[in-house]
């Protein structure tokens, strides 16, 4: 059996879900790219930028001077923030809406372009397609939020293509600030094998097109079109480019948060999510951080808690030793809005677990006594629950 090693700064597993390599002081890439940021001469960035923008800026008056996909998020507002008051650029806001917003989200997102004053497109798709895809998504490759992770890297990309409206800029590359995929010396841009090979691991429309009959679904093309994304000609047509403000501007959420709360009237929820000790993350989506990221935990051995420390780590504004005791704590927890997905997508929690436990890891599982067993970042290993699989699928786990 393959021992999980965990990095000696932050608290991520060598069972990330996203790639990791560890140097041989047991570091890992993500902590040694984070740590680049002291190092880089941001008022150097910041004039880079400022060149990008005006290259693109709409000189006639006939078109937007860029996209900002935004889900009314913190960082949403610290980019509309950027482009409108700091740089007067008139951005068009793209939201895709995964059905599941806080209320608190939605109350957000809805300010964000009041106090900016900005045009906001809101896409809904087919909320029978989106409960199809959720349902599909679990059975395919174990993450309901497939469409989720497809449909904001589709949808505005569309958009750009269908206003002719070529900049886009997103935040942070995920996987650039999580794993160090990359250096902020690359000023790496968005692409689509990027989305194709990572965000959405692989998986396009047509797969779930394909095998919506293996699990007794129906779909047809047209329902799918929102996830369809454009081809070389039409990106090449419009010359669409993606830009990470994360590369131009210091990034943190612990400053960005507090700054967008007291200027424009952001707001986080009373109580944290039970899964992370975070009010201000993920309020797009109230399954983000619960049944979602207990999908994370069963399938790789971690979940938000032990995201959100390693960037307060990272920060350092944590100590390892406060971050072991939250993910002691937090990570495991099987949260309530569990209930409110099953009766969105009219499933049993008995078939819920049953799909879930057949993508567990097996560098991170094992069983014994018909229990699931991990070893732990406070090295003992615990059990963590009753085994659902049948007794031909649980001998890959048996030690």
């Amino acid at each position: 059996m393959t021992k999980i090693t965990y990095c000696t700064k932050c608290v991520y597993p060598s069972s990330s879900a996203v790639p990791l390599a560890f140097d041989e002081k047991g570091l890992c890439s993500g902590c040694r790219t984070s740590g680049e940021k002291a190092q880089i001469d941001w008022d150097d960035r910041k004039k880079k930028f400022e060149d990008i923008i005006e290259e693109y800026r709409n000189k006639d008056g006939t078109g937007y001077d860029l996209i900002i996909p935004v889900s009314g998020g913190k960082d949403s507002y610290f980019q509309v923030h950027l482009m409108k008051k700091i740089y007067g650029l008139n951005p068009l806001l793209v939201t895709y809406n995964g059905n599941n917003y806080t209320p608190t989200g939605m109350e957000n997102l809805i300010n964000m372009r009041n106090v900016f004053g900005v045009d906001h497109i809101f896409f809904t798709a087919n909320i029978d397609v989106l409960k199809t895809l959720n349902r599909l998504g679990v059975q395919i490759l174990g993450d309901m939020q497939w469409h989720y992770a497809s449909g904001i890297y589709t949808y505005p990309i569309r958009v750009a293509v269908e206003t002719k409206t070529p900049l886009m800029l997103w935040g942070e590359h995920g996987h650039m600030d999580l794993g160090g995929m990359h250096s902020y010396n690359d000023l790496v841009e968005f692409t689509y094998r990027y989305r194709h090979e990572h965000v959405i691991r692989g998986y396009e429309w047509t797969d779930f097109l394909k095998r919506a009959p293996e699990f007794g679904e129906k779909l047809t093309k047209q329902q799918l079109i929102p996830w369809m994304y454009p081809s070389d000609e039409e990106i090449a047509s419009v010359g669409v480019r993606g830009i990470y403000t994360a590369n131009y501007f210091k990034w943190d959420a612990n400053i960005h948060g507090p700054m967008v709360m007291e200027k424009y009237g952001f707001k986080v929820p009373d109580e944290p999510f039970e899964r992370t000790y975070r009010k201000m993350s993920n309020l797009d989506d109230m399954h983000e951080n619960g049944v979602h990221d207990y999908l994370k935990f069963i399938k790789f051995g971690y979940g938000r808690a032990t995201d959100h420390v390693c960037k307060d780590i990272r920060s350092g504004i944590m100590t390892r030793e406060r971050g072991i005791e939250l993910v002691k704590n937090m990570d495991h927890l099987k949260p309530k809005d569990t209930q409110r997905w099953l009766k969105y997508v009219g499933w049993t929690e008995e078939k819920f677990d049953k799909i879930a436990d057949t993508f567990r890891d097996q560098r991170v599982w094992w069983i014994k006594d018909g229990q699931w067993w991990k070893d732990n970042l406070w090295r003992e290993p615990s059990a963590y629950g009753k085994v659902h699989l049948d007794p031909k699928q649980q001998k890959k786990y048996l030690l």
